[in-house]
């Protein structure tokens, strides 16, 4: 063992710590520094025996979270002491009233809605997402809660390395699946690019190595690139007497993957892999006649993209954020983004709420309430409705954390800014609930239009009501906005309560009769035997008779004959540990795919049908023993965010030689002979069985798709390469769901 040298250690912590204070100096009122000190102290104290997982002392950690909360984010005094001491509640013997007697109220409050529920947590609820929920009760309160929790993720990201791969795999997934649209949501743009490219990095090294290098490779042939490209609009700034920076940086890599594979193409392919950054620093008033001078001398140069034209100056989006975006023609006929903004707007681009509040400060229209208050009065409004799952809740939550928006105008000429995709129904409900409770129809720009009409930007509405209209279940599939889904949910839950209260009755007594009891685990039995995805669906139905109460006696049945075979003793990650230590007489705590089939029941995901080489983790389902799905599954985000107590370890073993169901996309030019060539490679040249091939020929161009048994990936990847150099085909390429109905499945 590594000897520690305890007095390099100390010096570290110490200048850990100046630094800290040296970068708050700005920020400080008189006074300020000794409380700082205090935080310190107490959290070096509280934390002295500890360490983490990379074997530095813990201490390092929340220094490193409140060098974030000031650097990164703009946050002062009662954020960097709440940053110091966000662990030692959860993690010493220090409570609550401990910190609040010595620091007060808000950084109590701060440190409350940081600290983790503590306590046993039944089969079928989830602590992490109960954990979310606390957290942002707190939210409502206090915003710092959540700028001093993504500084606390970020730096957990940057240091995932020391972690075992199923914790980084959680931890990476709950981050993207969360926090990174929490970041983008409250304007953290930097964060949200960092927290996005280290999910890469952990879940997809080989597609985040692959992007870094090609990046790194392009860099000269960048820097050249954007010299030229920028070197007259420089020219013409300086004459026009205004004063700017320019930058030019890289698209993220997440953004790069994510075009990529949304669009099928190659790295080579994604034309916008950068953009220009035009930063102008003008006085306030004057920031929108600047701006606009600035995109005419850009575009005197170049030729812009008319659909690629975005104001975000005359129109902020509700996070605060400010830019004009176009895409311009470059001389050597490439595509290029150029945003054009003030210093100001590019302070709240990168820093958000913080630096948001701290120009609002001297503004003259302070008083004026912004997008970001907005959204947090409707994070309220949700946390209001606590008859909700904390899952439902999550669900409703990340509604609310919508990329795009669509402005629209009410009757008077008032701006309402709407999820994208939002209809007539959500922005009546955004109105008031009355008047979307007896929503009739609409008018849009003096047109009759129905409640499910999509809203487009500019769009003015009118909506009509009649007392006599009330929500029905149809109106969820009609509304994207998290407070019109939350509001019809609680108007049907009223008229549904009632039938549900017999319901439950009706099931307490079955159940007594069958010798159960109503448990929430039994009630996520019954929810997934019946497949409704709520217990208030289960009981209404049985309520109202939809459901025969004697078919809770074939329940039991089934789940009788489920509890006598292995795999149902596993409810969660720790059982299965202990069934594979049991049967195989050893510590080990991983599932080998292809070893222990004989002893642990599991079965291969449709949503993302995993073959040998893939990077896999296995998922213990309710009733369908344990699942195994790729890392880069569409689901895995999800269910790594909400279950990931739930989640086991698996890997591949080559001890059994076996086939696994794979599928192609084809794309060509059609040519007489093509379809015989492709199945003469796979069948005869590559002895490889297909289980079917569809193929549509329009207009010249061929696509096919086929489904076909392989070994595992590199014999699918030598398939793939094969067939690209047969004559006409321009594109091959693996796709995940095989079933197109596959859901996430049994939860």
């Amino acid at each position: 063992m590594e000897a520690i040298d305890l007095e390099a250690e100390k010096s570290e912590i110490l200048r850990k710590y100046r630094k800290v204070l040296k970068s708050a100096k700005p920020l400080l009122k008189p006074g300020d520094a000794k409380i700082i000190k205090k935080a310190f102290q107490t959290s070096m104290e509280a934390h002295s025996e500890m360490r983490r997982k990379s074997g530095e002392p813990y201490i390092f950690h929340p220094l490193a979270v409140a060098q974030i909360c000031i650097d990164e984010i703009g946050l002062g005094t009662t954020s960097i002491v709440s940053a110091l001491l966000h662990d030692v509640v959860e993690d010493t013997e220090w409570e609550i009233k401990d910190i609040d007697r010595d620091f007060g109220k808000k950084v109590a409050r701060i440190i409350d809605g940081l600290t983790k529920i503590s306590g046993v947590f039944e089969h079928g609820t989830s602590e992490q997402a109960e954990n979310f929920r606390k957290m942002l009760l707190t939210l409502s309160e206090d915003v710092r809660v959540i700028l001093v929790k993504l500084a606390d993720r970020l730096h957990n990201m940057r240091t995932l390395d020391s972690m075992p791969e199923h914790k980084k795999l959680k931890i990476a997934s709950e981050t993207i699946y969360l926090y990174a649209p929490l970041a983008h949501r409250l304007g953290l743009y930097a964060i949200k690019s960092e927290l996005e490219d280290l999910y890469l990095k952990h879940t997809e090294p080989d597609t985040y190595r692959m992007i870094a290098d090609k990046i790194a490779e392009s860099k000269g042939a960048r820097n050249r690139f954007i010299r030229n490209f920028i070197r007259p609009i420089e020219a013409k700034l300086k004459i026009e007497n205004l004063p700017f920076q320019i930058k030019g940086r890289p698209k993220s890599i997440y953004s790069i993957r994510n075009k990529m594979k949304k669009q099928n193409i190659s790295f080579e392919k994604v034309y916008d892999l950068f953009a220009i950054r035009i930063i102008l620093d003008v006085e306030t008033d004057k920031e929108k006649a600047a701006c606009w001078q600035a995109y005419s001398i850009v575009t005197d140069f170049y030729k812009p993209n008319p659909d690629r034209l975005r104001d975000w100056i005359s129109t902020p989006k509700s996070n605060g954020y400010e830019s004009l975006h176009t895409t311009v023609m470059s001389n050597p006929g490439q595509w290029v983004e150029v945003q054009i903004r003030t210093k100001r707007m590019d302070e709240i681009a990168e820093k958000g709420y913080a630096a948001h509040w701290k120009y609002k400060e001297g503004h003259a229209n302070k008083n004026k309430k912004g997008g970001l208050e907005e959204w947090i009065n409707k994070v309220r409004d949700l946390l209001e409705q606590n008859d909700t799952s904390a899952i439902e809740f999550i669900d409703d939550f990340r509604g609310n954390l919508f990329n795009e928006e669509v402005f629209v105008f009410t009757p008077k000429g008032e701006l309402k800014t709407l999820p994208n995709g939002a209809t007539a129904l959500d922005f009546a409900f955004d109105i008031h609930t009355e008047v979307g409770a007896h929503c009739l129809g609409a008018k849009v720009n003096n047109r009759l239009v129905s409640i499910d009409y999509v809203l487009n930007n500019g769009d003015q509405v009118e909506i009509l009501t009649s007392k006599k209209q009330k929500p029905n279940e149809d109106w969820l599939r009609f509304v994207v906005s998290s407070r019109a889904k939350s509001k019809i949910k609680d108007i049907l839950k009223e008229d549904k309560k009632e039938a549900a209260s017999l319901g439950k009755e009706i099931v307490e007594r079955k159940l007594k009769q069958l010798k159960m009891q109503l448990k929430e685990e039994v009630v996520n039995q019954l929810r997934a035997y019946f497949d409704e995805k709520t217990p208030l669906d289960l009981f209404y139905k049985i309520g109202k008779g939809i459901i025969d109460p004697k078919d809770i006696k074939k329940f039991q049945e089934v789940r009788h004959n489920l509890e006598t075979k292995k795999k149902d003793k596993i409810s969660d990650s720790k059982s299965l540990r202990k069934e594979i230590s049991a049967i195989k007489g050893t510590d080990r705590d991983i599932l080998l795919i292809g070893e222990d089939m004989d002893v642990i029941d599991y079965k291969f995901a449709k949503c993302c049908n995993p073959i040998p080489g893939d990077d896999v983790f296995g998922f213990v389902t309710v009733n369908e023993g344990i699942k195994i799905h790729r890392n880069s599954c569409p689901n895995s985000a999800e269910l790594l965010s909400k279950y990931g107590y739930r989640v086991v370890k698996a890997k591949w073993t080559s001890q059994k030689k076996l086939i696994f169901l794979a599928g192609l996309k084809i794309v060509g030019t059609d040519r007489v002979g093509l379809i015989s060539d492709i199945t003469t490679l796979i069948s005869s040249e590559h002895k490889v069985n297909m289980r079917s091939i569809t193929v549509d020929s329009k207009n010249g161009i061929f696509e096919g798709n086929i489904m076909l048994y392989v070994e595992g990936t590199q014999h699918l990847d030598n398939l793939i390469e094969n067939l690209e150099s047969v004559g006409g085909v321009l594109k091959v390429s693996r796709y995940d769901n095989l079933d197109e109905h596959e859901n996430v499945e049994d939860l």
